[in-house]
């Protein structure tokens, strides 16, 4: 067998192989150029095109509360993507025709899920070589609005009698930031005692936003600063929904001027013929007795008036708040759930013995209290935030001057806050300062944004 032999290569014939292996070599280049131009032109339309999508999906979700039904609040969703998409995603951006595709929103309980999807077609160059002739970026986003339980407490007090205004509207705009089918609002107004102005629903979801406005616009600003009352009502209304229908988020939001300064309690006095043992709400200047369940600074009657001093008038403070017990058992034990007497947080005695006695125990009672039922609360997994306007806050103020703002920090349970209270382990919420009433509608705002818990 004689062994395969090949022609020799010849100049001519070695100069067309070196051309046609030029010639791919050259396509080759010219494919990884353009995959790189092309490639790189499209990342940068891929990442503003995921940015677009998901600002449109987050402004969807902070939309669906404008509206009165599903269908409204659907057509807000989707307008406020809309725009949102075309502000951050402008036309032949890198060449590229951007598109929203959809913006779906669906309800499922009280979560709106809001689902956002769009594509950028833009054109290719170099890579047209290989056949291709554009690329189509695409993106989705989906934004989840968490349900919501929420307590709403609004300090009604004297204090804020020239503020009325601002904080009828702040309350308004706070409002409106939620969803009148799905969230479920509870509202709250106190002073020297504490009104339901509506009532939480227990099983259906939804809030009457219409009724609550105007019961906002009635506010009379006038009586003391019983924040327990303001309290306890708002932790009743979140706990009286079965735990098997409570939402994701269980909240109270609660708004005040000013430090606490009266409690609710039933009272034994001196002169039984004057006043046998009742229910009422007074403050530590012992100036009055005042009805539970009217905010104003309503008197119980002609005879159940404390006299110039309560040393006068009372026989000694309960050993537990009691002020919502059963009227014929005022002392019930089996709701003794927060302490009057105590030797905590701030030192407290039942004794009423003299003006000065009286005044100490009843300005620590009424500050131990309103921290006690929000740490309660936490117990529970409801988280507290707290709202505080005017200077006076920061003032020391009270029998121990105490500052006031420090009281709505502990009720928040915030991380700056005073270390005898702040608990990283129960919820933390949010503590915000109105200096002005100018301030008011940010700081609602803000509450506002972090209590939604809009998330990706």
């Amino acid at each position: 067998m004689h062994p395969l032999r090949l022609p020799p290569i010849t100049p001519r014939r070695q100069r067309g192989a070196v051309a046609i292996m030029a010639a791919l070599g050259m396509l080759v280049l010219l494919a990884l150029v353009g995959l790189v131009i092309d490639g790189g032109l499209a990342y940068l339309v891929r990442a503003r095109l995921d940015a677009a999508v998901d600002s449109a999906a987050l402004a969807g979700a902070r939309a669906v509360p404008n509206g009165d039904t599903p269908a409204q609040q659907i057509a807000s969703a989707q307008a406020a993507a809309a725009d949102f998409f075309a502000a951050n995603m402008p036309s032949n951006y890198m060449l590229s025709q951007p598109q929203l595709q959809s913006t779906n929103v669906t309800f499922n309980g009280g979560m709106a899920i809001v689902d956002v999807r769009a594509q950028a077609p833009m054109p290719l160059s170099l890579m047209r070589v290989l056949g291709f002739t554009s690329l189509i970026p695409t993106s989705y986003a989906q934004t989840i609005r968490q349900d919501l339980d929420m307590a709403f407490v609004v300090d009604t007090s004297g204090s804020l009698s020239s503020s009325g205004p601002a904080v009828r509207t702040a309350a308004k705009t706070f409002l409106n930031q939620f969803n009148v089918t799905q969230d479920r609002v509870a509202m709250i107004h106190f002073a020297s005692g504490a009104e339901v102005d509506n009532a939480i629903a227990t099983s259906a979801r939804g809030f009457n936003r219409t009724s609550m406005l105007q019961n906002v616009a009635n506010f009379n600003f006038s009586g003391g600063t019983a924040s327990v009352e303001g309290m306890w009502w708002a932790r009743k209304q979140l706990n009286a929904i079965p735990t098997a229908n409570r939402s994701t988020q269980r909240v109270i939001v609660f708004f005040s001027d000013g430090e606490p300064t009266s409690i609710g309690s039933f009272l034994t006095f001196n002169n039984p013929l004057d006043c046998w043992t009742t229910a009422g709400s007074f403050d530590y200047n012992g100036n009055g007795l005042y009805r539970l369940d009217i905010s104003e600074a309503t008197p119980i009657s002609s005879k159940c008036t404390l006299a110039a001093t309560i040393a006068n008038s009372a026989k000694k403070l309960p050993d537990w708040y009691n002020a919502h017990n059963s009227y014929l058992y005022p002392n019930d034990p089996s709701q003794r759930e927060f302490p009057i007497v105590t030797n905590t947080p701030r030192v407290v005695t039942n004794d009423l013995s003299n003006d000065t006695i009286a005044k100490r125990n009843i300005d620590r009672a009424a500050r131990n209290l309103a921290e006690a039922v929000a740490a309660k609360a936490r117990d529970e997994g409801i988280v507290v935030f707290t709202l505080g306007l005017g200077a006076s806050l920061r003032q020391p103020a009270g029998v121990d001057n105490e500052i006031g703002e420090d009281v709505l920090k502990c009720m928040a349970n915030v991380a700056d806050g005073p270390g005898r209270c702040y608990n990283p382990a129960k919820p933390v919420g949010m503590y915000c300062f109105a200096a002005t009433t100018a301030d008011l509608t940010p700081c609602f705002s803000k509450l506002a944004s972090a209590i939604l818990r809009i998330s990706k």
